[in-house]
């Protein structure tokens, strides 16, 4: 595999538009980053769940996601569902938080996610990070949008297990869909690092980035 590497990590910020999204489509490479970088700020917005039991499994969830780190979350109440209805609002919202970070990259979902809140806050992103390297993270679910991914950020045996073990005990009130269960997640992990050719790895979509090429 060909091997991209970034400078060292000062800031990253995680955007979602449900409380679990971050968590179900990067909580490895949170793991990963934070306990590479201690010290690491992880500036998150989440669009939904604001106030509600949702708000409080995200905030403990994140925090044991990102151990070493400095975790700030912002937690929306816009309603579950209803994103593109409100497309105004969100963009002022991502207007807002953008303002207040400094990040060396954005993680968001990928653009062609089928459902209408995550798709509607991957196209937004760009709009307000424009000069930024966005990755667009993949979140198992029932549709039958799995993106056909073009980076991979690998993660050890232990570490995948540690992920879906932390979403099983952060995420209680999400437990009893079908999809929620190890064999889902270790499966897709499990899938992806063999396409890169590692024991598990994380999926991304590359939004836009510039490379150069030889000289110093």
């Amino acid at each position: 595999m060909i091997d991209l590497t970034t400078t060292a990590l000062t800031e990253v910020v995680v955007l979602g538009a449900h409380c679990d999204d971050i968590a179900i489509g990067m909580g490895g490479t949170l793991l990963t980053m934070a306990r590479a970088r201690p010290g690491l700020r992880v500036r998150a917005l989440v669009l939904t769940g604001g106030g509600t039991e949702r708000e409080a499994e995200e905030r403990a969830a994140l925090a044991a996601f990102c151990p070493g780190a400095t975790v700030d979350l912002t937690v929306l109440d816009f309603p579950d569902g209803r994103s593109p209805a409100y497309w105004g609002a969100v963009k002022d919202a991502l207007g807002v938080f953008r303002r207040t970070s400094a990040p060396d990259v954005v993680f968001a979902p990928q653009r062609h996610d089928a459902h209408q809140d995550h798709r509607t806050l991957a196209e937004l992103v760009p709009t307000e990070f424009r000069d930024h390297l966005i990755l667009g993270y993949e979140i198992l679910k029932w549709e039958t949008d799995t993106p056909q991914p073009t980076l991979f950020h690998p993660i050890t045996t232990d570490v995948a297990q540690e992920k879906v073990r932390l979403l099983h005990e952060h995420y209680p009130s999400q437990v009893a869909h079908d999809w929620f269960d190890d064999l889902s997640f270790l499966g897709l992990s499990r899938l992806r690092g063999v396409q890169c050719r590692h024991p598990h790895a994380e999926a991304f979509v590359l939004e836009k980035a510039l490379l150069t090429l030889g000289g110093e």
